[in-house]
């Protein structure tokens, strides 16, 4: 059993999702109180979205990497992002890694692969959704992903950090995050939304809409379990 790496904190109400889930997933491949060993490395999102407001994407990837041999020295070995945006990063701090890195945006990719879904809405930070670096892996495997519209983009990303990043979830978010859903599934005839920002799971539902929710967070946390089992 290998010991697990997290960096959380991006934000703190995912952080907590990840570790339940990841417990979670432990119990269904292990019986009895067996549970993986997890090293939290809870970073300050305001931070992070310095360096992405400002571009600063060398600086973000030098902060990323400085945690990741945090959570090495600490003894882990290997470690995931609990977050979607960072992985705009994600292929040069992958590189120089002391550590193997789960790749939030390949196992999900993968996952879709397997469902043999064609056509997926993207919701996520105004970075992940407009952004190449998630859209451009499933574009390479055969699949297309479609966007909200830019006043749509601005609605998720502003509700995202003014409510559900802060744990405030409301009725009338969900519903307004659901008819934009609506909207792309009458316009494009998606087959499924890929929930990009590790917060929205905690707001929308499993499946909506008469589409699949690819649920981020959940997908991660079963790879990390997977990996840290060996398989």
């Amino acid at each position: 059993m290998k010991k697990i790496g997290l960096i959380g904190g991006m934000g703190p109400e995912s952080t907590l999702d990840y570790y339940r889930k990841i417990i979670h997933a432990f119990n269904g491949e292990c019986n009895g109180l067996s549970y993986p060993e997890i090293i939290i490395y809870s970073t300050d999102i305001n931070e992070l979205m310095a360096f992405v407001s400002a571009e600063r994407w060398d600086d973000l990837s030098d902060w990323l990497l400085d945690k990741i041999v945090a959570l090495h020295h600490a003894g882990a070995e290997f470690a995931a992002i609990a977050s979607n945006t960072p992985h705009y990063v994600f292929d040069d701090i992958n590189s120089k890694s002391p550590i193997p890195l789960l790749s939030i945006v390949e196992t999900t990719c993968s996952r879709a692969q397997q469902m043999g879904l064609q056509t997926m809405g993207l919701m996520g930070t105004m970075l992940t959704m407009e952004a190449e670096f998630y859209k451009s892996r499933f574009v390479d495997k055969g699949m297309h992903v479609i966007v909200p519209l830019k006043e749509e983009r601005e609605l998720i990303h502003r509700k995202l950090f003014a409510e559900i990043e802060l744990g405030i979830i409301k009725d009338s978010t969900r519903q307004e995050l659901l008819s934009i859903v609506d909207r792309m599934v009458a316009d494009h005839d998606i087959d499924a939304l890929i929930l990009g920002c590790t917060e929205l799971p905690l707001i929308l539902p499993e499946n909506g809409c008469g589409i699949h929710f690819l649920n981020t967070t959940a997908i991660h946390c079963e790879r990390i379990v997977e990996f840290c089992l060996g398989k």
